[in-house]
């Protein structure tokens, strides 16, 4: 009992610090891609918040996988490097001991990982399309904030409103736009502007202004006064069209759908609840560190060990996404192979005292 008690309550202190950090690192690159995202008008602004929740949602998994596997090796590296594991082994506890403990400790977090990856990665995924794809199908126009520029989609106009007009006009007040069609460029400035339907095509209608005209060829300027002008604004918005990417599907019809797509993103949502698994016996065996020496390979290793296996989940999707590979095969083969490769290492490990000894005396021997 002690010792379970000991591991879990080291462990779970190390757990704790260690997604603390990996989250302040991670949430702070999420806060600037997703004002990224808003600064360059892929969505709104008022949708900030909610698309950061999203991001982070997406990333927690992997976060708390890494945080899990990180954890157990520094924990056990600081008992190899203060030589309480020679304490322990001196007591008869071997290092297959620590399994019990690690996995006790750790099975909440990867319940969580597996909820996550099962029912919030897919949510998630479906939200942030569908807020993407409904800004996209708005009208350039009704994108700009009021007393902001905004820059169109295909980035060749630019829109300003001075003052937004009300939801059912559709339009605003001092509207500004400027326009950037190759040989000419032209900027336009009315009192009022307003949307107008045209089957799917969305026109903007600005009253009572006047536009200025450059050939960028000959270098003729032209006024134009006008009372009505219409400038094309995009198509009306409409539900989304096309098949969901296979990351907002849930689960369930993932399975039932069988195609390669929902067959390799079933791989790498299932494969990344196995992967956390596995490398908890990975972090078992390469935390050895020698107390003599100042330098920790292990967890040099251990870090090498992930990259490594993160990779190859995203190899194994993608075989499986276009048709290569079987998904049994390659959660069996992959994830198959980690658990067998980890279990080898804490046997060498633990028969190490035993393998030395007979290397010796077989070199003594063949002298």
């Amino acid at each position: 009992m002690l010792f379970d008690s000991t591991v879990r309550k080291e462990l779970a202190r190390s757990f704790a610090a260690t997604l603390m950090v990996l989250l302040t690192i991670f949430m702070t690159n999420l806060v600037i891609r997703t004002l990224g995202l808003a600064a360059n008008g892929a969505v709104a602004a008022q949708d900030v918040v909610f698309i950061f929740t999203l991001l982070a949602l997406q990333t927690l998994p992997t976060i708390l996988s890494l945080s899990l596997f990180a954890a157990v090796i520094i924990t056990l590296g600081r008992m190899y490097r203060e030589s309480e594991m020679a304490i322990w082994f001196s007591s008869g506890v071997g290092l297959a001991r620590f399994i019990r403990p690690v996995l006790s400790t750790s099975w909440p977090v990867i319940v969580l990982v597996a909820i996550l990856m099962l029912f919030v990665w897919p949510w998630s995924y479906s939200q942030y399309n569908d807020l993407r794809q409904r800004f996209e199908q708005r009208a350039d126009v009704l994108r700009a904030a009021p007393g902001q520029f905004q820059a169109s989609g295909d980035g060749h106009r630019v829109f300003f409103v001075e003052k937004a007009a009300s939801a059912a006009a559709g339009g605003g007040r001092n509207v500004f736009i400027m326009n950037d069609a190759g040989t000419r460029e032209s900027v336009a400035v009315s009192q009022s502007g307003k949307l107008e339907n045209v089957g799917t095509d969305r026109f903007l209608v600005l009253d009572s202004g006047h536009m200025e005209q450059d050939d960028k060829v000959s270098g003729e300027h032209t006024h134009v006064e006008f009372r009505n002008y219409r400038v094309h604004a995009g198509t009306s918005s409409g539900p989304p069209a096309g098949t969901p990417s296979p990351r907002a599907v849930d689960t369930v019809d993932l399975v039932l759908g069988g195609g390669p797509a929902y067959m390799g993103e079933l791989t790498w949502r299932l494969g990344l609840i196995l992967g956390a698994t596995n490398l908890l016996f990975m972090g078992i065996s390469l935390s050895a560190a020698n107390p003599r020496r100042a330098s920790n390979w292990g967890l040099l290793f251990a870090a090498l060990a992930f990259v490594i296996y993160y990779n190859l989940l995203n190899l194994t999707q993608a075989w499986v996404g276009s048709g290569r590979l079987n998904v049994a095969v390659a959660l069996v083969g992959l994830h198959g192979a980690a658990f067998l490769l980890a279990l080898g290492l804490i046997w060498w490990r633990v028969h190490a005292t035993v393998i030395h000894p007979m290397k010796l005396l077989l070199r003594r021997s063949a002298r």
